[in-house]
């Protein structure tokens, strides 16, 4: 099982911190290291995203949880849970501000050989929570 992982301290409250990941990140992804994000983030929903480090793949991911402001997260992979990845975004209450944190993990029958084969995608965790911190801070 691999596991990257990100956390970040922000200077906002847990319902500001939502809105940037819910509402903001969709419609301006960039920033956040997102090229593209199709769909809506619903219950359930379908949504696509291709990101900064596959630029030329698509990602088909479900919301499997959304509970906000609280929780959310989000799941792709191959059929059969031969290869699945499942990245978990917490907002903690922290006094006046929050907590963010984001993590992925790998898993199924597969992950060992693919994992292997996929990029350090800390650089690009640590971008999208540095990102998501302004973001909120400054709305």
């Amino acid at each position: 099982m691999k596991t990257y992982q990100t956390t970040i301290d922000i200077a906002a409250s847990p319902e500001t911190v939502w809105h940037a990941l819910t509402q903001t990140m969709p419609v301006d992804p960039t920033p956040f290291g997102i090229i593209r994000l199709d769909g809506a983030i619903s219950p359930g929903a379908k949504i696509k995203l291709w990101s900064d480090v596959a630029p030329d793949r698509a990602f088909a991911l479900t919301v499997a949880t959304l509970d906000a402001p609280n929780k959310m997260v989000w799941r792709g992979g191959m059929p059969f849970g031969l290869f699945t990845g499942t990245r978990t975004f917490k907002l903690t209450p922290n006094g006046a501000g929050t907590t963010f944190h984001m993590a992925e993990v790998f898993t199924g029958l597969m992950s060992g050989m693919i994992t292997k084969s996929m990029p350090d995608l800390t650089p690009s965790f640590t971008k999208f929570a540095q990102t998501l911190k302004t973001t909120a801070e400054t709305s």
